[in-house]
């Protein structure tokens, strides 16, 4: 063992979403040395991740990295890292709102939060956009609860419930909720809302593509033609949204929306961008949530009657997001709300070789 090096983790599922979650000092300070390790905790560059703890897909190869606050006015702080499957590659450019949701139980297990007497509510800097988010989570007797009676679609069996308040949701990666000045646009063809929310998504209706946004995601993922045409309107958004060459980058996610077809409000497929979610990104739901608040994004105009407060319920392949939409008395501007759950599933510490 003398050749291998132990790093404390705590495996966690938060949302629909898990992976390891580690101390901001149990891993190098500088990003390269970071990210370098990461990878080979993950096994990242294989398609099974055989050679380390990642789950062969991106829902699954997710790390987050907790620490105290550097910021005025939040209580911990969580970096966010996509380590990609297929290449070596860490991308900290977006947030991940399903992990985030198991950041606040991590931080009271680590000391880093005190637990209050029935509930205890953290807030959490996301270093990756700089905002923060409240969440509130159960702590009867001053005892961290998981188990409970919350369930989440896409996620088996019920735990005990996580509220994330989205306080600073509007310009998470370019200070703008319309990077690019317009609520509706045209790119190549396709009439999309470049919406900067918890997190940058670029939407369209799924009718311009000839689909219903109700597909499955592995229908969606088969279809290399209607996939490589997203891409190439995603990679000018990028640029419109002032983030350059995005072909190695996650953002923009691509996101369809259709028609609902289950009773909720909207269909809607969010895309990772290269593969469709098998559910919603907490920070995706965000931010069409956010873009459904402007009357003429692609968004408003499919929800016309839309007055806040409202409580909007949106499809996706494995069920059904509920999010609560307000507007926040001291700035005016709206204030999304998510439920979610988590569990701390093993602990332990990721075996590395050692190096000179």
């Amino acid at each position: 063992m003398d050749d291998l090096m132990r790093i404390p983790c705590v495996l966690m599922r938060g949302g629909t979403s898990k992976g390891p979650f580690f101390l901001r000092s149990d891993l190098p300070a500088d990003p390269a040395q970071r990210d370098a390790l990461l990878i080979e905790i993950m096994g990242s560059g294989h398609p099974l991740e055989i050679d380390g703890i990642g789950g062969g897909n991106p829902l699954s190869s997710k790390v987050a990295i907790v620490g105290p606050a550097s910021r005025e006015g939040a209580d911990v702080d969580y970096l966010f890292a996509q380590v990609k499957v297929d290449e070596q590659i860490v991308d900290t450019a977006p947030n991940c709102g399903n992990m985030l949701s198991a950041v606040a139980a991590f931080s009271v297990e680590r000391g880093l939060v005190l637990a209050g007497p029935s509930e205890t509510r953290v807030r959490v800097h996301n270093v990756n956009t700089g905002k923060i988010i409240e969440a509130r989570i159960l702590t009867p007797g001053g005892e961290l609860r998981y188990q409970g009676d919350a369930g989440i679609d896409g996620v088996p069996g019920t735990a005990a419930p996580v509220y994330l308040a989205f306080l600073e949701a509007i310009g998470a990666k370019t200070g703008h909720l319309l990077p690019s000045g317009a609520p509706q646009e045209v790119i190549d063809g396709v009439p999309v809302s470049l919406i900067d929310g918890a997190t940058p998504v670029m939407i369209a209706r799924a009718e311009t593509f000839g689909l219903t946004g109700s597909e499955s995601a592995q229908e969606l993922d088969r279809n290399t033609a209607f996939m490589a045409r997203l891409e190439a309107v995603r990679l000018k958004a990028g640029q419109r949204m002032g983030f350059g060459d995005v072909a190695q980058s996650v953002l923009p996610k691509p996101v369809l929306i259709g028609a609902p077809q289950r009773g909720g409000d909207l269909a809607v497929r969010y895309f990772t961008p290269w593969s469709c979610h098998s559910s919603l990104a907490t920070t995706g739901a965000v931010s069409v949530a956010v873009a459904a608040t402007l009357p003429d994004s692609i968004v408003g105009t499919a929800m016309p009657d839309l007055r806040l407060p409202t409580d909007l319920t949106f499809e996706h392949p494995s069920g059904r997001m509920a999010v609560r939409v307000e507007t926040d008395a001291a700035t005016g501007q709206p204030v999304v709300f998510v439920t979610r759950t988590c569990r701390r599933l093993f602990e332990g510490a990721a075996l590395v070789r050692r190096r000179n």
